[in-house]
């Protein structure tokens, strides 16, 4: 009887074991609806990189107005993707990836939608690249006091919106509700406040200026009910600074406040950062305004590894900071492009980081 039950025992343990083989087998080869994010190349603005030809460039350039020297480190981090929808993460990646902190394991569609392929991906993040170096230039400049004009065009006109049959593609907007707006986002800011009212809006079309009225349509967008005109806007700078910055390779428009934050420091004695290694991430607007970006917790591991000490992160971005800042590095939260050069100043003089704006566990979103 013993014999009989040994045996039985034996055939389920190994018909177990082939059914566990099987089992990873299937997983091997099974492609995963999944993407990990880990922490990508930290570049510092105020350094060297890289240009398509491999020779060694300033990241930032300026010419037309005094450089100064700098020192130190103004970091901007960056978020490195594995797989993509044609060539997923193994299983094997993704387990290991679910026990490290500094990794997420996100669903495929969150970073390559549907019906968009890599190529077309990696072009729309390179061309908001282009632009967030736009409006870091604007934001420098504006906060060092220059004049930065800047053109509004109509990029677009949906067939089914508010302004179709009234504006059309490339009118340029000169006012809006006859306030000259400082840039698209003021603009938008203004058809808000209008609250579906209609706005006046004081157009440049064929050389010839008129006036036209359009009321605007209430729509949801990704949940936030806002007003729109149904049109696309782009915008171009006149600078009066040259401003060249040299980043191939790295697309989207994270980048912003700390270029903003490197080209005042070109154009500035002494140094911003005391000459100590700050790290940082966000968008900005041409107002200097700081917005919320993605992969926030890959870039603090990513700006730690790379040696900074201190990290500028995005007051929007603070739910997902608090409990995830790794040992050694201290982060401000800053909501603009001033907040950010306020909290340099204390850590280039030494003073109490403590007291500096913090994220907090009241940030975090139940």
């Amino acid at each position: 009887m013993t014999s009989t039950r040994s045996s039985r025992a034996g055939r389920i343990g190994l018909i177990a074991f082939i059914a566990s083989l099987a089992a990873l087998l299937v997983l091997t080869f099974l492609p995963l609806p999944y993407v990990i994010e880990q922490p990508g190349p930290v570049f510092n603005t105020l350094g060297e990189v890289k240009d398509a030809q491999g020779k060694s460039v300033p990241l930032i350039s300026v010419s037309g107005a005094e450089t100064h020297p700098t020192k130190g480190a103004l970091d901007l981090t960056t978020v490195q993707v594995v797989g993509n929808r044609e060539a997923p993460p193994s299983w094997m990646q993704i387990v290991l990836a679910w026990f490290d902190s500094s990794k997420a394991v996100v669903p495929v569609d969150a970073v390559f939608p549907q019906g968009v392929t890599t190529t077309q991906r990696d072009q729309a993040n390179q061309l908001m690249m282009v632009d967030s170096q736009q409006e870091a230039t604007a934001a420098a400049l504006r906060e060092l006091g220059y004049t930065v004009p800047v053109t509004i065009q109509v990029a677009s006109v949906t067939d089914d919106g508010a302004a179709h049959g009234i504006l059309q593609k490339d009118d340029t907007v000169v006012a809006v509700n006859g306030a000259n707006p400082a840039d698209s986002d003021a603009m938008r800011a203004e058809i808000q406040d209008a609250k579906g009212s209609p706005v006046t809006l004081t157009i440049e079309r064929d050389g010839q200026r008129q006036d036209v009225s359009v009321t605007p349509r209430e729509q949801t967008v990704d949940g936030t009910s806002r007003w729109l005109l149904g049109i696309t806007l782009q915008q171009e700078y006149s600078f009066p600074v040259d401003v060249k910055l040299q980043l191939d390779n790295v697309g989207g428009p994270s980048a912003g406040m700390m270029f903003a934050l490197g080209i005042i420091d070109t154009l500035t004695p002494g140094a911003l950062n005391g000459g100590k290694q700050v790290a940082g991430t966000g968008t900005i607007t041409a107002d200097g305004t700081v917005g919320p970006i993605g992969g926030i917790r890959q870039k603090l591991y990513g700006a730690r590894s790379a040696g900074a000490t201190y990290f500028l992160a995005p007051g929007s971005n603070c739910d997902e900071v608090y409990g995830h800042i790794p040992s050694g590095l201290t982060v401000v939260r800053t909501d603009s492009l001033s907040q950010s050069l306020d909290a340099l100043k204390v850590i280039a003089d030494g003073g109490d980081v403590a007291k500096l704006p913090a994220c907090t566990a009241a940030d975090v979103k139940k």
